[in-house]
């Protein structure tokens, strides 16, 4: 990997990104927004939103960073952008690298006012450091983004990249302990949630919420959500391959 490469290319990718206003709201406002709400709806009821904020905290960012990267990366494939970058001599693991730090740096900002907003503002209590919740947040933010970055290879449309999510995220969504915890769930149903990596999002989160140090469980949850990414960001960089000879 080329350090300079590979900083040209994020920095290219923010310049389209801040030509894109629909997609900068979609990253920064919208997970603001439905904590905003979802904290009001169970404005009667504040231990609800204590119990599946946190949840929700981590589950947001993978989503909307999911839907903008996928997004994103198909019109460079369609534009032809990806093919003529390959075309020249930028290596699969400084363009794949460019792209997960530009939306890495918009994850960090959007973890950043999620999680103040939903600490400071809307009054979720945490046992835990905000900061280990802004970790985990982060992690799940890249993690969307190397799986936006690798549906993308297998989108011919944006509308196709947007039926992916039904695929891709709504089994993690269900399975994930929000709804029912998942050592509750069917025997089949819990042992599929144990290889989904949005399970360890959400107990990352609830062990914050509920234990003021550092657990053995919380290490796990961090470091097989960080691991889920890296795996598919490699197999995102295995998808850039040029389309003509």
């Amino acid at each position: 990997m080329n350090p300079a490469r590979t900083l040209a290319t994020a920095a290219r990718v923010l310049r389209q990104l801040r030509h894109d206003p629909r997609s900068i709201a979609l990253l920064l406002l919208v997970p603001c927004v439905m904590l905003v709400l979802l904290r009001y709806v169970f404005d009667g009821s504040p231990q609800t939103f204590d119990n599946i904020g946190g949840s929700l905290l981590g589950i947001f960012p993978l989503i909307t960073m999911f839907l903008v990267t996928s997004i994103a990366t198909l019109r460079e494939r369609t534009s032809g952008t990806l093919e003529r970058l390959l075309a020249m001599p930028l290596g699969k693991a400084d363009l794949i690298g460019g792209y997960a730090l530009a939306f890495g740096l918009l994850a960090i900002l959007q973890s950043a006012l999620a999680t103040g907003l939903a600490v400071w503002f809307l009054g979720l209590d945490v046992i835990g450091s905000p900061w280990l919740l802004l970790l985990v947040a982060l992690l799940d933010a890249l993690l969307g983004t190397a799986l936006g970055l690798f549906v993308s290879a297998f989108a011919a449309s944006e509308f196709q990249a947007v039926q992916f999510m039904p695929a891709v995220i709504f089994p993690q969504l269900l399975l994930c302990g929000l709804f029912t915890p998942r050592d509750r769930m069917a025997p089949a149903l819990e042992a599929i949630s144990d290889v989904l990596p949005m399970s360890y999002a959400v107990d990352g989160m609830n062990e914050v919420l509920r234990h003021p140090d550092v657990t053995g469980d919380f290490v796990r949850d961090v470091l097989v959500v960080a691991g889920c990414g890296l795996l598919v960001l490699g197999l995102g960089a295995a998808t850039l391959r040029r389309r003509t000879a």
